[in-house]
């Protein structure tokens, strides 16, 4: 690994949990080496991480912790790939409506997009993330709705029934879907049956759903089934993703843009 220089604590660790998921596993003496710091730094920094729930301890380094079934806190949803999520978003913004209604789920990816929405146009808002609708407020969004619902602590989202209630009552132009898994035989999928719900009922809603996909979900297989590519207008992916699998994509009539 290369030398980067020396950074502040939080920046590096961030960076370690990015490498952690990027290459799959992160050696203690290379990322001594890559920082420019002590074994014994690094290693303070992984046991830092692994209480946040972003890597997981393992004999000389560490490894994401991305088991199946297993929704990793919000701290490690934003890291992971946020080069690629950036890229995705940015491509995303070019397909918010001049006007009329958008949702935004509450998929990591979503959160940046809500950071560069284009809050000037005449678009209402709805979302079921805390932190996309604190983001948007704060950008100076004019009309937002947040839906009901219980939240779930691990992702700071509403998804119980009265969340699904309150989507029923809803006719809206444009949706930005994420997901944990793209399978090709099983579709957009996620380990949570209560998100599968929420995200049937905005699909189900939607005039049109463009799904948020880094090259990270190809391939992931979750428990709960919730989009056929039949269902989707278009998906946004990153340039690391594997050119065969866009193919197959396009192959079934599906729209890709790679970012």
């Amino acid at each position: 690994m290369r030398k980067d220089g020396p950074m502040l604590q939080h920046e590096r660790q961030e960076a370690i949990a990015v490498l952690a998921v990027r290459h799959g596993a992160v050696d203690v003496s290379d990322l001594a080496e890559r920082f420019e710091v002590t074994t014994e730094t690094i290693r303070r920094d992984l046991s830092d991480l692994q209480r946040r729930q972003l890597v997981r301890r393992v004999h000389g380094g560490a490894v994401p912790m991305r088991d199946t079934g297993y929704e990793p806190m919000i701290d490690a949803r934003e890291a992971a790939n946020a080069e690629e999520k950036l890229r995705i978003a940015t491509r995303a913004v070019t397909e918010v409506p001049e006007r009329g209604s958008v949702i935004i789920d509450s998929g990591s990816t979503g959160r940046v997009l809500a950071q560069m929405f284009p809050v000037d146009r005449d678009v209402h808002v709805v979302t079921n993330s805390l932190l996309t609708a604190v983001t948007l407020v704060r950008r100076g969004l004019r009309e937002l709705t947040v839906l009901g619902g219980g939240v779930r602590t691990n992702t700071l989202a509403m998804v119980d029934d009265t969340t699904v209630a309150e989507l029923a009552t809803m006719a809206i132009d444009v949706l930005f879907v994420s997901c944990d898994g793209l399978s090709f035989q099983h579709g957009l999928t996620t380990p949570n049956p209560a998100e599968r719900a929420v995200k049937r009922a905005m699909i189900e809603r939607a005039d049109r759903v463009v799904a948020l996909v880094d090259q990270s979900k190809f391939g992931n297989v979750e428990m709960f089934c919730f989009a056929a590519f039949e269902e989707l207008d278009a998906l946004i992916t990153d340039t690391r993703v594997d050119p065969g699998a866009v193919e197959a994509l396009e192959e079934r009539g599906l729209v890709v843009h790679r970012a």
